[in-house]
């Protein structure tokens, strides 16, 4: 029998691609053979990223490691400055970084990364007051986040710091309310590049007509190229006018600041204003029937985080009969919602539900959906003694476990059912 040490290296690699990251982690430590073969594999690990926290463990052969597989995503907790100058040393080639749990104090050191094209700061333990910091970074930045973060710098030293990064195509920015910004002109105006761009309103009152409206449209009209908006702790008034610059927005969410923000549903003024529109995501706000008939025929994706009714799913299916991705976390019971599901929905490719209060007969009914491929259980927990309701495991029950099992041998492992969500560590929470 052929030694496994024997057989080309290529067959190897070809069967390492097959594994999680996880896994592939395990058998570069069974033997030097295997770790060698790994750490060498560039391709292997296109995509894998760390998360650092206690530098003080790392020796050399640590930091070699990853500098071997060209470790290019990083999150870093809780750093300090001469800890940024060993990453830059160790990773020169890093492109995408999160700070999380920093102090402003230390982020000057960011001008040693000279390919850093992503970076995220969230959390930062002190407030931000000011971001000169990112002045060295305005020929590479391409997109940029600040989550979870008080801003106490001035609206105008804002501005600044972020219209001079020109190459952005992403711009996040979630904060605690601090930071008041009258119009987004301005950042529009500067970032021409910009495709996606996700903003905390905090506001109550009506848009500014040239709120959307960057300089270089304003005097010939036209649009924006902006593709993807996500407004959060939304409440504000709105009227067509204002929106117009957005009407070639694909896809929007909206994140309510209340379940009910006033006698007036605005997000119908949003939806007669995007006619492109492909992809819709709203959480809280009025109930879907305040808005179902406003929706429009081009929607492909759907996340509803509200209150509904069975009558409004029947409508959303008149609405949009072309449907293939939906996210329901209905306020209510889902219960009589989920069997509707193949009826009204057939060419539905992902589904993400919560399979509480959904009967057996019903969650197997989604063998019916014959273009699923991908199903995704949203609380895959279960307390496993009644008489101690403060028990929770969090892991998916063997019942559920058995459930899936059986939807998977109906419908002859088509379906790939996700029942924990692993989240890119270096992307926001907050969405």
């Amino acid at each position: 029998m052929t030694s496994a040490l024997q057989l080309p290296a290529e067959l190897w690699l070809h069967v390492f691609s097959f594994l999680p990251w996880k896994d592939k982690l395990s058998v570069r430590c069974t033997c030097s053979h295997f770790k060698h073969l790994l750490d060498k594999s560039h391709p292997l690990w296109r995509g894998f990223g760390v998360v650092l926290r206690h530098f003080s463990k790392y020796n050399h052969r640590f930091w070699r490691s990853l500098a071997q597989r060209h470790v290019r995503s990083v999150l870093v907790r809780s750093g300090k400055r001469k800890h940024l100058k060993q990453l830059s040393t160790w990773l020169p080639a890093l492109d995408t970084l999160r700070m999380d749990g920093w102090k402003e104090s230390g982020m000057n050191e960011l001008k040693h990364f000279q390919r850093l094209q992503n970076l995220s700061i969230t959390h930062c333990s002190t407030p931000l007051k000011n971001l000169d910091f990112l002045f060295p970074l305005n020929r590479q930045l391409t997109q940029l986040s600040l989550c979870n973060v008080q801003l106490t710098c001035s609206a105008s030293h804002f501005l600044a710091a972020v219209c001079q990064l020109t190459h952005l195509t992403s711009l996040l920015v979630h904060h605690d309310g601090s930071l008041r910004v009258p119009t987004l002109s301005g950042v529009l105006t500067h970032l021409t590049k910009l495709k996606h761009l996700s903003w905390t309103m905090i506001t109550y009152r009506m848009l500014s007509h040239d709120f959307f409206s960057p300089a270089h449209l304003s005097a010939g009209g036209g649009a924006l190229q902006l593709s993807d908006l996500q407004l959060l702790n939304y409440d504000a008034v709105v009227t067509q006018d204002v929106l117009q610059p957005l009407s070639h927005l694909r896809s929007l969410s909206v994140f309510h600041l209340y379940s009910v923000p006033g006698p007036t549903c605005h997000l119908q003024t949003w939806l007669t204003s995007l006619p492109q529109l492909c992809s819709l995501s709203v959480h809280g706000g009025h109930p879907l029937s305040a808005y179902v008939e406003f929706l429009p025929s081009s929607l492909l994706n759907l996340t509803l985080c509200v209150d509904l009714q069975p009558e409004d799913l029947q409508l959303v299916s008149l609405r949009a009969p072309h449907l293939e991705h939906l996210h329901l976390e209905p306020w209510s019971s889902s219960s009589n919602l989920i069997r509707l599901l193949p009826q009204l929905f057939p060419h539905l490719k992902t589904l993400r539900i919560r399979h509480r209060q959904v009967s057996d007969s019903d969650f197997l009914q989604l063998q019916q959906l014959q273009h699923l491929d991908t199903l995704e259980v949203l609380d895959p927990y279960y307390k496993p003694d009644p008489k101690d309701p403060s028990l929770v495991i969090n892991e998916p029950s063997p019942h559920l476990l058995q459930l899936i099992s059986d939807l998977q041998k109906l419908t002859d492992y088509r379906v790939h059912v996700i029942t924990n969500s692993h989240r890119d560590p270096i992307i926001c929470n907050c969405v």
